[in-house]
């Protein structure tokens, strides 16, 4: 108890500010620049601009505004067509014939054909472009062939169950004529082009990213002429240049400021979990590290009061984790799991049991986009049994491009954001042998993948997917912290909603009242 009381009031200390004075004025219905025009803060840099090659962590703000997919998720997660009007599916779930729409454009004005969407996925399949979707497509793909303008064909190697979500979630459209004759993705991500209701304006790194509306856009036209997401790092910032009008928009509000912003007249606070899981990826399959073992693995569980946590350090946006599998997915979610609890004297036995009865030292990566408190209350609890956690801060760009090639070890903090609506994303991605953010592998949960890629039916990949979320609970895949919220903070007179249940900004409908 003593614990939870300390750690309580310095994350009070720490989280705790007020900024001096009130809006000035400027919002409630007046634009930062004009009511044709939305400015985002936004607390990441953007990385990347190639939506196929970046993480989702990094394309879930843009890839909606600048892409558009054959399929894509509607705001219950339901596949709905949007590049394609239709497909078909061989008895065999081997083959996947795609019928295209043929009034859409690129933003260079091309026209998109089956062959650019041939191309796309075999762009993503080139281990020369560094695609984190490669691990999604490469195992199962066969070939890609444009049978006609309008018809494209993917033939797989093996069935795969979440083919669908893979395309709605991962697949971006990109022009093959304009990609060939740039001649290498970072020429792509400093001029993308896409098919999506907004097109790329300019880049000023470490300021802003700005777009505009593509009158060309197949489908409802956004109801803003431009779009600015401008990079502001610090929250506390980033709620100031709220209230004082500099920004009309900004995601990464701060919990501690959630109900302040609530009772502030002309700003409309919106909390959405995203189905996704935050918590400490684990290096485990390192034999040289603790954390290969289990029962280390499960003590560092123990170890910590993610109530306490939630309560105190993300002001009750969140929720406990049983599993690596959120609980917002509609299907896969064992009910039957619970969380692990607070219980420090097991923490510490389980550490004795495996060799380590005075703990050991350990460093964890914590990146600049989420509070450094959390990975301090980590790093607080841990040393209550033993375990000295020595955290390494840096920027989102620098950690990213080490997470996204296996160099964020032996632990850090992330988040596995939910792009396809399917469990296989988060379990592929960070709990398999060939996952692009997983050092962790099981055999059960191996062949339990194998399994789910076969099928396509709603019923066995529930029941799968239940399996493999007990597996990656009772072997401590990863250091479960919290379900995700994301909380935005807008003028009032802004008329959008967030996406629920998955992390893409959908920002393709927002206007100004």
């Amino acid at each position: 108890m003593a614990l939870s009381r300390r750690l309580r009031l310095s994350c009070l200390a720490l989280l705790g500010f007020q900024l001096a004075g009130g809006p000035a004025g400027a919002i409630n219905g007046k634009p930062a620049v004009d009511r044709d025009t939305v400015v985002m803060a936004i607390g990441k840099e953007i990385f990347n601009l190639d939506g196929q090659v970046t993480a989702s962590g990094d394309s879930q703000r843009f890839g909606w505004q600048l892409y558009d997919t054959l399929y894509a998720l509607d705001r219950k997660g339901d596949i709905v067509p949007s590049l394609a009007t239709g497909h078909t599916r061989s008895e065999d779930g081997l083959i996947y014939t795609f019928t295209l729409r043929t009034d859409v454009k690129f933003h260079n004005g091309d026209a998109m054909t089956a062959a650019d969407v041939a191309f796309s996925m075999d762009r993503i399949l080139d281990p020369a472009v560094k695609s984190t979707r490669r691990p999604a497509f490469a195992p199962i793909m066969a070939k890609s062939e444009a049978k006609d303008a309008s018809t494209v064909v993917f033939t797989l190697k093996e069935p795969d169950g979440a083919f669908l979500n893979k395309v709605a979630g991962y697949f971006f459209i990109v022009p093959k004529a304009y990609a060939e004759k740039l001649g290498s993705p970072e020429a792509f991500a400093r001029a993308p082009v896409g098919t999506g209701p907004y097109r790329f304006v300019e880049q000023k790194i470490g300021q802003s990213v700005s777009f505009e509306r593509f009158d060309g856009y197949f489908g409802p036209k956004p109801g803003i002429k431009r779009l600015v997401m401008r990079l502001i790092e610090e929250p506390s910032s980033r709620v100031n240049a709220l209230l004082t009008g500099e920004v009309d928009l900004s995601d990464g509000i701060p919990t501690s400021e959630i109900e302040r912003l609530k009772k502030t007249t002309g700003i409309t606070v919106q909390s959405v979990p995203i189905g996704s899981p935050l918590a400490v990826r684990l290096y485990a399959n390192d034999p040289s590290l603790p954390i290969s073992k289990a029962k280390v693995r499960l003590a560092l569980n123990y170890a910590m009061d993610v109530n306490s946590l939630i309560k105190n350090v993300l002001h009750g946006a969140g929720a406990p984790l049983t599993s690596y599998i959120s609980s917002y997915y509609s299907y896969g979610v064992d009910k039957t799991l619970k969380p692990y609890g607070f219980n420090p004297a097991k923490a510490k036995q389980l550490l004795r049991e495996a060799g380590y009865p005075n703990g050991f030292e350990i460093q964890i990566y914590s990146s600049s986009d989420w509070p450094k408190e959390i990975a301090e209350t980590l790093a607080a609890y841990w040393s209550q049994v033993g375990v000295k956690a020595k955290i390494q801060r840096i920027d989102y760009a620098a950690w990213s491009r080490l997470n996204n090639t296996h160099k964020s070890g032996p632990m850090t903090l992330m988040q596995m954001s939910n792009a396809i609506f399917d469990p296989i994303h988060p379990v592929t991605g960070a709990a398999s042998k060939a996952g692009t953010w997983s050092d962790y592998s099981h055999p059960e949960v191996e062949e339990l993948i194998l399994a789910a890629n076969k099928s396509a039916e709603r019923s066995e990949r529930d029941r799968i997917f239940k399996k493999i979320g007990a597996i990656l609970h009772d072997d401590a895949q990863s250091v479960l912290i919290s379900e995700i919220f994301y909380v935005f903070a807008g003028d009032s007179s802004l008329a959008w909603e967030p996406q629920p249940g998955i992390a893409w900004y959908d920002l393709r409908t927002i206007r100004w009242k």
